[in-house]
Parts: C-alpha cells; structure tokens; sequence
C-alpha cells in the first residue's frame, strides 16, 4: 500500500519559513518524479514545484520561483520543501505526489500524479 505523508505545515507570519517534509512508503520512491501542489478555499489545486528522479533538476511555479526549495533524499524516501519569504497568499493545504513520468520529464497538471498525500494546512498570516 502507497503511503505519501505530510508534515511540517503550520501558522507562521509573513516573511518567515517553514520546511514541508513528505515521507514515502509502499513503492520504489527513486523511480518516480516527485511534486508539491497546494489548494486555497475555492480554488483549483495548483502546482508549486517538482524535482526529477535523481533530485538534479527541479521545477517552478512563477509565483514561488526563487523563494521556495524542492529537495528529495531517495536515501530515505522524503520529498521537501523549503518556503522561505512567505506571503499570505502562499495560505493553502500542501499536498506531495507521485508520478512515474513515463516519457516526459515532469508534469504541473495534477492529473498526471497517481498517489497522494493527505495534505498539510500552511496559514500565512500578515
């Protein structure tokens, strides 16, 4: 059985940082593209970032380009992620997923992800 679990959310105020941790278990965590997406009340899930196989190459979405980090250590089968000069906007339930990528390098579109996490609630407050 897949398990991806969330931890590390929290209530923070703006321009602080919290780390995002999601370990994975019940599949061959090395294999799979790995991502982070969140969703805001009444809003879409959108994507945040993903890293590659390896961890050697990452991907952004504009709105945290250069203010969150996505690392993974396949070591011990965890996805992070770094958000760091946090903005009210950035309010929403994280969630971490699998996708096996097959024949592209990574995706945004949630659709493609085949496992989830349950999600960790991040409240930014101003």
């Amino acid at each position: 059985q897949v398990q991806l679990v969330e931890s590390g959310g929290g209530l923070v105020q703006a321009g602080y940082s919290l780390r995002l941790s999601c370990a994975a278990s019940g599949l061959t965590f090395s294999i799979y593209v790995m991502g982070w997406f969140r969703q805001a009340p009444g809003k879409e899930r959108e994507f945040v970032a993903a890293i590659n196989r390896s961890g050697g190459t990452t991907y952004y979405a504009d709105s945290v380009q250069g203010r969150f980090t996505i690392s993974r250590d396949n070591a011990k089968n965890t996805v992070y992620l770094e958000m760091n000069s946090l903005k009210p906007e950035d309010t929403a339930v994280y969630y971490c997923a699998a996708d096996r990528a097959p024949g592209y390098s990574y995706s945004s579109s949630p659709r493609l992800y085949e496992y989830w996490g349950q999600g960790t609630q991040v409240t930014v407050s101003s």
